[in-house]
């Protein structure tokens, strides 16, 4: 009997230890909800956060330990309108890491869970993204009401402290909301109010948010739709005058397991269907030839088709499609600013509907080379009014979608990016040109005692411009000797630029004045449809005409100057061997135009001192790196224009007559 027992008291201890590491004792019990009577007292948007638990967890470090926490987002919509497309911020502010989040996805569209929300994020609803009013739904709190419930680890805040948002408030536009009141330290909430002067665009006729502008829309259009897939068309549109895209690659998320079957006018970076031969879908359609499927993938990577595919049976034929990916800007060709392709989607249930279509979500779109730093952040999709287009048919009808939805995309820069273009400075008043900056573009991979990335570049007589910079050191230091300027040593290290860019201060007239831009493409790969756009804060207005490009003033500006190429001469060429080789070096792709200005709109300006100098230039999409002084009169000898002509003219003869 005594053994019995003994042995009963050693499986209780045992059982207890057991219990107590499975399941840590939370830092405070569960506070109660925001009371009733405010969320009903609210005539708008009540929104509440609710930190419901907590507890630190391994590894132990007291000065930064972390902390599991649970909490709930509540959003009612008290108001006389329906909500649509909800979305909510909330101000974390504990270097949290979100785990998980039920009924919503982060906002920005390129973060999956988990994620690092420290600075604070914005939650969209999913899978239902709108919350219709009480009037609407006789007071139905299961079509009014949202909760997300979070899970997270935040850092540093222990009992008996809560690890509060900052801020908890309702994004969507037309409301104003207060800063929150916060409740028994465990609870913050606010009444979100419509705004009586705000004018939605939503009406009686049209129950859809209007579309928003952004420079990438995406819009998801369903075509055709059955009970097990659907068809959707994908359209991708740039509106930003200033940039472009290459090697577009375009991904999102299935949210319900879905899966791509065919496409037109693009194709999966990747094709593979193993996921759904060994997953929910190959148990579900047993009888599908899962070797004519592309892509299984829960997120896919889509590019575009190469132009020899555009009149393809099986895969092009699709307007706007096939084009290696380039979507240009639309004032530079509004027919090349787009791209398009359809897809055949098949669905898993429970949503095998005609009726239940649901877009994926978390897009991400990039643009590759030669801009593979100008990414974009893209919102969740938002559901729209159905697109309409040209019937097939040929009658003068139009055809309508079945559902739409907008993906608005925004580019986001990363911080100190180098630049991938720099620009060089002369004038007809001056011998000496003004190169590339030292290292403008770089100089990481160049070790520091080959060269010097602090010294000034040195100046040059104007035709070593078009000398590769590590041919040109000849040039440089005999140009400095008869200059009587100083040589540092080491000398500085180049540009590192693929693309060199010389603006010449032509001529100054009292009625105008005149410049010359000369684009060196120094790459290895051609830059097919370039385009660049210079601005002049003040001379700008004076624009008049341009020789040998395409010109006009850029849409929205009075002071920047946007070029291309004209027809059949839009292709600025790799650099490439010299005529002799052997006694010549490598020699740039070049053009070069003639830009003409007049004084009558701009009479009081300094053309030479500095107003007809570019403050920004900007090619293929990217800002170049200017250089930090001004050609200068002062002491230099007077170089007629005349002479820069002859100059330039004797470098570029051997290029002319290869």
């Amino acid at each position: 009997m005594a053994l019995n027992l003994r042995i009963i008291f050693v499986i209780t201890i045992s059982l207890s230890l057991n219990t107590s590491h499975s399941q840590p004792t939370p830092q405070q019990q569960p506070p109660p909800p925001p009371s009733a009577s405010l969320s009903t007292a609210c005539n708008g948007v009540f929104l509440s956060y609710t930190h419901t638990t907590g507890y630190p967890i391994p590894p132990t470090n007291p000065a930064n330990q972390a902390y599991r926490f649970e909490s709930t987002v509540t959003i009612l919509n008290n108001g006389l309108n329906e909500l649509k497309s909800w979305k909510v911020f909330v101000g974390f502010q504990y270097n949290e890491l979100l785990v998980s989040a039920t009924n919503a996805v982060l906002a920005d569209g390129t973060s999956s869970i988990p994620a690092f929300v420290g600075n604070g994020t914005v939650f969209a609803g999913f899978p239902e993204t709108d919350l219709k009013s009480a009037v609407e739904t006789a007071g139905d709190w299961t079509q009014m009401e949202v909760q997300i419930r979070l899970v997270g680890t935040q850092f540093g805040v222990g009992a008996p402290n809560v690890p509060l948002p900052a801020n908890v408030t309702l994004v969507n536009d037309g409301y104003n909301c207060p800063s929150p009141t916060i409740q028994s330290n465990y609870v913050m909430h606010l009444c979100c109010i419509k705004d009586s002067s705000f004018r939605s665009k939503i009406t009686a006729e049209n129950e859809f948010l209007p579309r928003q502008d952004g420079d990438i829309t995406i819009m998801y259009d369903v075509m055709r739709s059955y009970e097990t897939d659907y068809w959707a068309q994908v359209s991708i549109s740039n509106h930003n005058t200033l940039r472009r895209l290459d090697n577009w690659k375009l991904s999102w998320e299935w949210m319900r397991d879905e899966f791509i079957y065919g496409m037109k006018g693009a194709y999966p970076y990747v094709v593979d269907t193993s996921y759904c031969i060994f997953g929910r879908q190959g148990q579900f359609y047993k009888d599908m030839d899962f070797s004519a499927a592309l892509n299984c993938e829960r997120r896919p990577t889509i590019i575009d088709l190469p132009q020899t595919r555009a009149n393809d049976t099986n895969l092009g034929r699709i307007p706007f499609c096939c084009r290696n990916g380039t979507i240009l800007p639309p004032n530079m060709d509004p027919s090349k600013s787009k791209s398009i392709f359809q897809m055949q989607v098949y669905k898993m249930p429970p949503d095998l509907n005609k009726s239940e279509l649901i877009p994926p979500q978390k897009w991400k779109i990039i643009g590759g080379t030669p801009n593979p730093d100008n990414q974009y952040q893209c919102g969740p999709p938002v559901r729209v009014s159905p697109s309409t287009f040209p019937d097939s048919s040929g009658l003068p009808t139009e055809s309508r979608s079945i559902a739409s939805w907008q993906v608005v995309c925004n580019i986001t820069r990363p911080k100190q990016t180098s630049p991938r273009c720099c620009v060089s400075f002369s004038a007809f008043f001056n011998d000496s040109a003004i190169p590339c900056s030292t290292c403008a573009c770089g100089c990481n991979n160049i070790p520091s005692q080959t060269c010097s990335a602090i010294e000034p570049a040195l100046l040059l007589p104007p035709y070593a411009l078009l000398i590769p910079f590590e041919n040109r050191t000849v040039e440089a230091v005999e140009w400095a000797e008869i200059k009587r300027l100083s040589v540092p040593n080491p000398l500085p290290c180049g540009d590192n630029c693929g693309v060199n860019i010389n603006w010449h201060l032509l001529s100054d007239y009292r009625g105008g004045w005149t410049a010359r831009i000369t684009l060196l493409n120094w790459g290895e790969t051609d830059l097919a449809d370039w385009f660049a756009a210079v601005q002049l804060d003040n001379a700008g207005p004076g624009f008049e005409q341009v020789y040998s490009f395409n010109g006009t003033t850029l849409t929205g500006s009075n002071n920047t100057i946007f070029l291309q190429g004209i027809n059949d001469f839009n292709n600025l060429a790799a650099e490439k061997d010299d005529a002799n080789p052997r006694k010549h070096p490598r020699v740039p792709g070049y053009q070069q135009s003639v830009i003409l200005f007049t004084k009558k709109t701009t009479p009081n300006i300094n053309v030479a001192r500095q107003d007809g100098f570019p403050t920004k230039v900007i090619f293929n999409g990217d800002e170049c790196a200017l250089p930090a002084v001004l050609p200068s009169s002062g002491g230099s000898k007077i170089m007629t224009a005349t002479t820069v002509l002859v100059s330039l003219a004797t470098a570029l003869a051997p290029l002319l007559m290869q």
